[in-house]
C-alpha cells in the first residue's frame, strides 16, 4: 500500500487548486457574455481567490521538495563521508554496468 508523503499529498492538493482554477476560468469564459458588473466582479474575485490559493499550495509543495531534496543530500554525503570505499565500489560498478549495456547496442 503506498504511503502518503507530505509531498504527494501538497501534489494532490496542488492538482486540486488548480483543477478548481480552470473550472473557475471557463466559467468565466462561459458566463462572461451574459454577466452583469457585480456579477462579473464576483466570478473575478473567485478565480482570484483560487489562483492565490493554486500559488500558495505551490510553494508549499517547492519548499517541502526542497527540504526533502536537502535532506538526502545530506545523508548521501554522510554515507560517503562513512563509507568511502563502499561508496567508490558502488560508483565502479554502476560505471561497469552503464557501460556493458552502450556497448550492447
Amino acid at each position: 500500500m503506498a504511503r502518503k508523503t507530505p509531498v504527494s499529498s501538497s501534489s494532490d492538493q496542488l492538482l486540486d487548486e488548480f483543477q478548481a482554477l480552470v473550472r473557475d476560468t471557463e466559467s468565466l469564459l462561459q458566463h462572461s457574455a451574459s454577466l452583469a458588473g457585480e456579477q462579473a466582479e464576483a466570478l473575478r474575485e473567485q478565480i482570484r481567490g483560487s489562483l492565490g490559493r493554486a500559488r500558495s499550495t505551490l510553494h508549499n509543495a517547492e519548499d517541502a521538495l526542497q527540504a526533502r531534496g536537502k535532506a538526502a543530500l545530506e545523508a548521501t554525503e554522510g554515507y560517503v563521508q562513512t563509507h568511502p570505499w563502499q561508496t567508490l565500489g558502488i560508483a565502479a560498478a554502476i560505471g561497469l554496468l552503464l557501460g556493458m549495456l552502450i556497448t550492447r547496442r
